[in-house]
């Protein structure tokens, strides 16, 4: 699978919680039958233990007395009625399911994230009934979604006491329901794979697909571009990943990332880096503290199956004369600078690997692209591309080489020409993963 993506006409705003309460859109139409969703829900012992794993890190990183996932047996009908929750748990109180029957429903109905700060309070009786048999005041929640982006469960926490749930807390909540999301498409599809072996290799490509943004946004005064190939047979998902996304006002957050391994393990890491990732970025404007949150993360996410990931991530901030970058590296290979004038060199210093050490190494490093210039960002998909048997590797010589062709090209014609001569190199299909993302100033 080859992916080549520029950006779009025009890029849709992310949605913001509104008040769930006020609006209640239905999340529930069209669900799939109810024994397909037994199989690939928590019901399923080999499903459920990635969801207790979801549950426990958020009972760690936000602190709650109580969090679960929650997801459908069976489908709401029209009306709402119907549906069967069952639920993974993490807890430090004695589990209440009425309370959490009720408040996994509740997302399911809405589609939409649950923030309510003091449950005694709300105005809504349904809330109230929720605190008073519960015995837990805060409740926070957000859905959890099918392939297909229909709403088949919810990733919950609670609280005994009422607590003010921050911006950062829902960040982390809206993190790991997305990693809860990818957990769900993951063994529905690998569900379907076993049963249709043949379609395997097209699964595997759409659960890539999936972790990887749909589009590039458009940046005024940036050219941008990315290029993905998956490696090996095409039935695995493997840990390449790239993404671009507004960070603190007048920049943007641009990353390029491998996570060890391949296959559900990495997919996981893959989807968490991700959402961690651009939950930082409008909270930090130095890469190494963005990088060293995520290695944070990593550490304190509790997993049977950890991963460490190398990665760089670079802070653009563009102009009318050109764009300010700065950039910090984990353990992966360093960014190359075309110049103008054809000058090639390596952009930053490399760091320690993410997800292996508290306190990894990592440094930022500042320059400026100018009208002409050219930053190249890759994965080693690129420079170790090699054919069957044959050790010779593509390398960071011959990659300088075909980047000097591109003098003048636009953003999408120089990933163009790194793609082609790996592939060309190292024969199809490559072994390993390759990601490439270019940006140039437009003026």
């Amino acid at each position: 699978m080859t992916v080549l993506r520029d950006p779009p006409a025009s890029t849709p705003a992310l949605n913001e919680a509104g008040d769930p309460l006020a609006t209640a859109p239905s999340g529930a139409a069209g669900l799939p039958p109810s024994a397909a969703l037994r199989r690939a829900g928590p019901a399923d012992p080999e499903a459920g233990e990635p969801f207790e794993e979801l549950a426990r890190s958020a009972t760690t990183i936000l602190g709650v007395e109580l969090a679960f996932v929650a997801v459908l047996d069976q489908p709401l009908a029209p009306n709402g009625n119907g549906g069967v929750i069952h639920a993974r748990i993490s807890h430090r109180v004695v589990s209440r399911n009425f309370a959490q029957y009720s408040f996994g429903r509740r997302i399911v109905s809405l589609g939409q994230e649950l923030i309510i700060d003091d449950a005694g309070l709300a105005a809504d009786p349904g809330v109230r009934r929720l605190a008073a048999r519960g015995n837990l005041s805060a409740w926070a929640g957000c859905p959890v979604r099918d392939a297909a982006g229909r709403v088949v469960g919810a990733l919950c926490v609670a609280d005994r006491l009422p607590r003010r749930w921050s911006a950062h807390d829902v960040d982390v909540l809206r993190a790991l329901a997305a990693v809860a999301s990818g957990e769900f498409a993951l063994h529905a599809a690998l569900d379907v794979s076993r049963r249709h072996a043949t379609q395997r290799a097209e699964l595997a490509q759409t659960l890539q697909e999936s972790l990887l943004p749909p589009w590039l946004p458009q940046i005024p005064g940036l050219q941008l571009a990315a290029c993905y190939i998956a490696g090996g047979t095409g039935a695995e998902v493997l840990g390449d990943f790239y993404d671009v996304f507004p960070s603190l006002p007048g920049s943007w957050g641009i990353v390029v990332g491998d996570v060890c391994g391949k296959g559900a393990g990495a997919a996981k890491s893959t989807a968490m880096a991700r959402y961690t990732l651009r939950a930082e970025a409008h909270r930090q404007s130095r890469p190494s503290e963005v990088l060293a949150a995520l290695n944070r993360a990593l550490l304190d996410w509790p997993s049977a199956d950890p991963r460490f990931l190398t990665a760089i991530y670079a802070t653009v901030a563009p102009s009318t004369t050109g764009a300010s970058v700065q950039v910090a590296a984990a353990g992966h290979p360093l960014a190359l600078i075309h110049r103008a004038d054809g000058r090639i060199h390596a952009f930053g210093r490399t760091g320690t690997p993410l997800g292996l050490f508290p306190d990894p190494e990592l440094s930022d490093s500042r320059t400026r692209l100018h009208p002409g210039d050219s930053l190249i960002m890759f994965t080693d998909g690129v420079t170790e591309a090699h054919r069957l048997g044959d050790y010779e590797l593509f390398g960071e010589q011959r990659l300088r080489e075909v980047i000097a062709t591109t003098k003048g090209k636009a953003a999408a014609d120089v990933a163009r020409c790194i793609a082609k001569a790996a592939l060309a190199f190292g024969g199809e299909p490559p072994a390993d993963d390759t990601a490439i993302l270019v940006l140039k100033p437009a003026h």
